[in-house]
C-alpha cells in the first residue's frame, strides 16, 4: 500500500525487528467506541500494530498503548488527558497546530521516557495520508516525519533518526515487554 509514494510498513516487517506479538487482540470494539467518543478513524496501520502487541513499552523508551488497555494503561484515557494538557494556552506555543481530531490538528498516541510525544497528524481530507510529528518536550521543538506511523516506528526501531532514537537503548536490537 502506498499514499504519494510513502511506503507503509508492514506488521511482518514490524515483527522482523521487535519479535512476535503476544497480544493479538482481534475485538474491534474497543477501537470503535473510541473512534466514535473522538470523531476520527484511526489509520489501519497504526490500529494492527497496537492489536498485535497491546500496550507495551518499546527499548524501555517507548510506550505504545491499546484502547482495551486497563485504566493505567488505556490509549483513550491517555489521549483525553494529553488533549486537555497540550490545549493548555502556555503548551499551544510548542506544537506546529491545535492539538486535537479536526483535520490538520495533531492527536497524541505515543510518549517516550525521554521526554518525547509522539502525535498523528489527522489528515486534512479523507484520501490524504496520516503522518507523524514528534514533540521533544526537553528542547521544546516538533518535527513533522512525513511517513505514516508503521514506517515511522519501523525507522524507530531500525535505529534510525526520528526524533525518538533508541540506538543506546537496544544494543542487542529491538525489544518488547507489556506495561503492568
Amino acid at each position: 500500500m502506498c499514499w504519494k509514494g510513502m511506503a507503509v510498513a508492514t506488521l511482518a516487517e514490524i515483527k522482523v525487528l521487535l519479535g512476535e506479538p503476544r497480544f493479538n487482540w482481534a475485538d474491534q470494539a474497543p477501537w470503535l467506541e473510541l473512534e466514535q467518543e473522538l470523531g476520527i478513524e484511526f489509520p489501519a496501520d497504526f490500529r494492527e500494530i497496537v492489536d498485535a502487541y497491546g500496550s507495551i513499552e518499546v527499548n524501555k523508551q517507548l510506550y505504545l498503548k491499546h484502547p482495551a488497555g486497563h485504566l493505567l494503561h488505556s490509549l483513550g484515557r491517555e489521549i483525553r488527558e494529553d488533549l486537555e494538557f497540550w490545549r493548555e494556552e502556555d503548551m499551544t506555543e510548542f506544537l506546529p497546530s491545535r492539538a486535537g481530531t479536526d483535520p490538520g490538528e495533531l492527536i497524541p498516541v505515543a510518549s517516550a521516557t525521554t521526554g518525547e510525544h509522539v502525535f498523528l497528524r489527522v489528515p486534512d481530507e479523507p484520501s490524504s495520508p496520516w503522518r507523524v510529528v514528534v514533540q521533544e518536550f526537553d528542547s521544546p521543538a516538533w518535527h513533522l516525519h512525513e511517513m505514516a506511523f508503521s514506517e515511522w516506528l519501523l525507522a524507530y526501531l531500525r535505529g534510525e533518526d526520528v526524533t525518538v532514537c533508541s540506538g543506546d537503548r537496544a544494543p542487542d536490537g529491538p525489544f518488547y515487554e507489556f506495561l503492568p
